[in-house]
């Protein structure tokens, strides 16, 4: 379905540009509605999902909140509070650093990674189902790296 039919605009967009604007905005949307499927059942947001992945990659080492800030995909999340209830869900760990008491050191947990390792099957499922081939993810994701350049 075209952008303009799913949003049930009677009238041509002012360019393409401006189609494509549009269309990034709606899609975003959409995707993260999908998205929201996944996490959900498990009380996790998206964020929180961020954060347990920037954690995932360093695994076995632990890393700063300030690290996970430079990472994440939401720079307006308070990378500070997610960190808070995935502590309190047993989804990550913190210690204090041994050689400075001001720094506080992340590592995902054993549970955040079976958690992890449980949803990856689940996201899997909707990337087949996006209808783009691999070169029309490259040539997509390129556009999108340019249009923020």
């Amino acid at each position: 379905m075209r952008i303009k039919e799913a949003i049930k605009q009677n009238k041509d967009f002012k360019n393409n540009l401006h189609e494509a604007m549009v269309n990034i905005h709606y899609t975003a949307g959409w995707l993260a509605q999908v998205n929201h499927k996944v996490v959900d059942p498990h009380n996790l947001s998206m964020q929180q999902y961020n954060v347990l992945r920037i954690l995932r990659g360093q695994h076995p080492k632990s890393v700063t909140v300030k690290f996970i800030i430079e990472r994440m995909l939401d720079k307006s999340s308070n990378a500070s509070r997610l960190v808070d209830k995935l502590l309190a869900k047993g989804l990550v760990e913190r210690t204090q650093s041994p050689e400075d008491r001001r720094r506080v050191d992340i590592k995902i947990s054993d549970s955040g990674l079976k958690l992890l390792n449980n949803l990856a099957s689940e996201f899997e499922s909707i990337n087949k189902n996006l209808n783009i081939s691999e070169g029309e993810a490259r040539t997509l994701s390129d556009l999108l790296d340019k249009m923020r350049a």
